[in-house]
C-alpha cells in the first residue's frame, strides 16, 4: 500500500509516456515543486526567477525554502513567462528559473534553456496544467515535462490527468536529481532508518497510482477532445468582442483550461451564470499584488501585461 506495486508501475509508464528516464510519485504537485527545489539546493536567500501570473504555488514552495520569487512579466497571447525579460532579472542570488506551462500551452522552453545555461541555472517546468503538451524543441516535439533539468505534475483530479484526489510527479533525465527526489520523499533516508537530510513524508499514495494507471492509457485521447471542443469554441466565438486563445507554431496546446480574454468581463459571466453554464477566473489577482508579498516591494503596474490578463480573463468550460 506504500510505495508498492503499483506506485512502480505508474512511473515507469508516466516516465515512457513523457519521454524521460525517471519519474518520481509523490503527494501532490505542490510537493512536486517543492522536491524538486531541494534537490537543486534551493534554500534561504536564494532567489528564483517565475511568473506572477499562476497558482500560489509555484511561487510558495520557493518561500517554504526560505527563498525569494523574483517575478517576471507574461506574454499577452499566452500567458505564459516572457523569455525576453527573465536575463534582466538574474542577479547572483539567483539559483533557478521555473516556467509554468500554463492553461496547457507549452512555455517558449526553447529561449528559456538557452538563458539558463548561458547563466549555468538549472530549469524546473511546473507542468501541472500541462500533462500531454508538447513543444518543437530542436526539430524534435517533446513532452512537456522533458525540457528542462526538472519538471512537476499535479494529479489533482480537474486535471487533464486526475487522480481521485491528490497525486504528483517528478520527471527528471538526471539520475542523480532522481535519486534525490526519491530520498526527500520518504524523510530523507536511502536506507530504512538511516537518514541523510530532513525529508518529507510525501509518497504517491499506492490507491491513486493504481487509478492513474487505468487512467493514463486514456489521457492522449481525451486531451485529443479538449483540443476538439476549443477548436468548436473557436469557430463559435470568432467576430466576437473576445479574445480566444491562442497556440503557438509548434505548440502542442492540451487546455486544461480554455482561457479567453474578455475586456467586458463582468455581464458576460453574469449572463453565463443566468444559463447555468460553468465560469471561473484563473486567476483574479497577480501573485506579486497578494497580500502575502507585500513585505517583496511589488507595486501595481510593475508587470502590466499579467495584470491586464488578470482583468480580463474568462475560462469555459473544456471537459473531454
Amino acid at each position: 500500500y506504500v510505495l508498492g506495486p503499483a506506485v512502480e508501475e505508474f512511473e515507469a509508464a508516466a516516465a515512457q509516456a513523457l519521454g524521460v528516464e525517471h519519474a518520481v510519485g509523490v503527494a501532490n504537485g505542490t510537493d512536486a515543486l517543492l522536491l524538486a527545489l531541494r534537490a537543486l539546493g534551493v534554500g534561504p536567500g536564494d532567489e528564483v526567477i517565475t511568473t506572477p501570473f499562476t497558482f500560489i504555488a509555484t511561487a510558495e514552495v520557493v518561500s517554504l525554502l526560505g527563498g525569494t520569487p523574483v517575478f517576471v512579466d507574461i506574454t499577452a497571447d499566452t500567458f505564459n513567462i516572457d523569455p525576453a525579460q527573465i536575463e534582466a532579472a538574474i542577479t547572483p542570488r539567483t539559483k533557478a528559473i521555473i516556467p509554468v506551462h500554463l492553461f496547457g500551452h507549452p512555455a517558449p522552453m526553447n529561449e528559456i534553456n538557452a538563458i539558463a545555461r548561458r547563466h549555468g541555472l538549472p530549469v524546473l517546468a511546473d507542468a501541472a496544467q500541462a500533462w500531454g503538451a508538447a513543444l518543437g524543441v530542436n526539430g524534435d516535439r517533446q513532452k512537456c515535462g522533458a525540457m528542462g533539468d526538472l519538471a512537476s505534475f499535479s494529479f489533482f483530479p480537474s486535471k487533464n490527468l486526475g487522480a481521485c484526489g491528490e497525486g504528483g510527479l517528478v520527471s527528471t533525465n538526471d539520475a542523480e536529481l532522481a535519486e534525490k527526489v526519491r530520498m526527500l520523499r520518504v524523510h530523507g533516508q536511502r536506507r530504512r532508518y538511516i537518514h541523510d537530510e530532513v525529508g518529507y513524508n510525501s509518497r504517491l499514495h499506492s490507491l491513486q497510482a493504481a487509478i492513474l494507471n487505468v487512467k493514463l492509457p486514456h489521457a492522449d485521447r481525451w486531451n485529443e477532445a479538449r483540443r476538439a471542443n476549443a477548436a468548436r469554441y473557436n469557430e463559435l466565438l470568432a467576430g466576437l468582442p473576445v479574445t480566444t486563445p491562442a497556440e503557438r507554431s509548434g505548440a502542442y496546446h492540451v487546455y486544461h483550461q480554455y482561457t479567453l480574454r474578455a475586456p467586458n468581463r463582468e455581464p458576460i459571466c453574469e449572463a453565463l451564470t443566468k444559463a447555468e453554464v460553468g465560469w471561473a477566473i484563473y486567476y483574479p489577482v497577480c501573485l506579486h499584488l497578494q497580500p502575502v508579498y507585500r513585505n517583496l516591494g511589488y507595486r501595481e503596474g510593475q508587470f502590466p501585461v499579467a495584470e491586464a490578463a488578470a482583468r480580463e480573463v474568462l475560462s469555459l468550460p473544456i471537459f473531454p
